[in-house]
């Protein structure tokens, strides 16, 4: 039974089920811009914590997952004895090595460990270079760092300090910070995004104050609605309140390179559908930063659209209307792809909206998805800017101003639709959640003759002219399929 909650939490939940119903294939990953960014995506192992170390292994290569990180105590499992411990035999040393070779995945870091005396952190490192381990996660008494220093420099592999929430001694960066203080460059944070919200703190923030110091990430997104630890869970990448498009464009400013473990801490038997809808929501984001392979929408003299005569113009990178209804729309039908433009409302209450994989111009209100562009408040949450129209409200109300110009990211992959308003995760659409014409998952009614998930997954691509002065400029294509 699904109780009075928010409209973010209410779609969380529908997609939680539905998600959990389905096991799918392996992802299919859109990761060069991410690679060439330098970005490993990997998981922790302690997101496969109820399995073998071999099980998730298994499911970090169903999530398209490429590295790895190892946590002390996982049962190795097919009938090998230990656990992931720095403790382990040789043979069980072999045996992880072997089963990550198998799957293509590679062992990038080990913790969150801890040593109790000198001889124990030896033995760590000692482990983790035999394993050919880049970093070491930890948490150490702060009268250890001296000794960790040193053995990182020795073993050429990397100390992370991670910020477990309150009381962990290092859950604020700013004391991360104060004891890295002239130490070696091989000495960083394991920045864990979760984690600081679970502190009160905020992510982005947090990733600003270690510029330069960041070894290895604990990824996560997370919403607040009392559920798990301190009141805060794991939610779909892209869905929750940590705003991963600002965490990864902050990144990149940075110019991070390393490793983003995946660290996914709820419906701990469940979890790999949504998974994966995170792994393909990371490749998008990191594709949406590089410029790379994004071409305009319409060319200059609008040869490559349908629309018209005289209902549109173009003034340098920016296409117009002329005060008349009536729609502009590409020639082309695009099905995976990121849409990046610009919309300025010239005056109060503009109503317009951008459409994508609209299979018929002609019934476009009924075949077209609609994110809708609205300044002011329409009185209706799934009618205000950045909603899929009639159909889901954006996470928390956004407001634009009269002639001001605000930014569009809508990136389409197979059944889901994101979009992104002045660099904020807006919105998340989940076509297949629709299941019946008319009606939203919600219960609430909505105006279209087709059930959502039966919309053709490719179509084209428009911006609504309603007879109000709107303006939208440099929009550019990057597309997939």
């Amino acid at each position: 039974m699904i109780r009075n909650i928010t409209p973010l939490a209410m779609m969380l939940a529908i997609m939680a089920m539905t998600l959990a119903a389905v096991a799918g294939p392996t992802v299919e990953r859109l990761d060069k811009d991410a690679e060439g960014l330098g970005w490993k995506l990997g998981t922790q192992a302690y997101t496969f914590n109820r399995y073998t170390f071999f099980e998730a292994v298994d499911k970090a290569a169903e999530a398209g997952l490429k590295y790895i990180e190892i946590f002390p105590g996982q049962k190795i499992g097919d009938g090998v004895d230990g656990n992931t411990h720095h403790s382990a035999s040789p043979a069980a040393r072999k045996a992880i090595l072997d089963k990550v070779k198998s799957k293509g995945i590679r062992l990038m870091a080990y913790g969150v460990v801890n040593g109790n005396n000198d001889e124990d952190w030896t033995n760590i490192f000692t482990f983790a270079k035999e394993m050919g381990i880049q970093t070491v996660v930890c948490e150490p008494k702060f009268e250890a760092l001296d000794l960790l220093e040193k053995l990182a420099e020795e073993t050429k592999i990397n100390v992370a300090l991670h910020n477990h929430p309150k009381p962990s001694i290092y859950w604020d960066p700013a004391i991360v910070l104060k004891q890295l203080e002239g130490r070696s460059k091989r000495m960083g944070a394991c920045a864990d995004t979760g984690h600081w919200r679970r502190s009160g703190l905020d992510s982005l923030e947090c990733l600003k104050k270690l510029e330069g110091r960041i070894k290895t990430l604990h990824f996560k997104d997370l919403v607040n609605d009392g559920q798990g630890p301190h009141g805060w869970h794991d939610a779909p990448w892209g869905t929750g309140d940590n705003n991963v498009p600002a965490l990864l464009a902050e990144l990149k400013r940075q110019g991070f390179k390393g490793l983003f473990s995946f660290e996914y801490e709820w419906d701990w038997e469940t979890s790999l559908p949504a998974i994966k809808q995170s792994v393909t929501y990371f490749d998008l984001v990191a594709a949406s930063l590089v410029e790379d392979g994004f071409k305009p929408l319409f060319k200059k003299d609008l040869s490559n659209a349908i629309y018209e005569e005289g209902g549109w113009t173009t003034h340098e990178t920016s296409v117009c209307t002329n005060g008349k209804s009536g729609d502009i729309w590409t020639q082309k039908r695009y099905a995976d792809f990121i849409l990046d433009l610009e919309f300025n409302c010239h005056e109060k209450s503009v109503n317009s909206g951008v459409f994508v994989r609209t299979d018929s111009i002609q019934d476009w209100l009924n075949t077209a998805i609609e994110i809708q562009v609205l300044q002011g408040d329409a009185g209706n949450p799934k009618h205000n800017v950045g909603a899929i129209f009639d159909v889901l409200a954006p996470f928390k109300p956004q407001t634009i101003e009269v002639d001001a110009w605000n930014r569009f990211q809508i990136m389409a992959r197979d059944n889901m639709v994101y979009v992104t308003l002045n660099g904020q995760a807006t919105t998340a659409l989940d076509l297949n959640l629709w299941t019946e014409a008319g009606k939203n998952p919600d219960g609430s009614k909505n105006k279209f003759k087709y059930a959502y998930k039966d919309l053709a997954r490719e179509g084209h691509i428009g911006l609504q002219g309603h007879g109000n002065p709107i303006c939208f400029r440099n929009a550019q294509l990057k597309v997939f399929k």
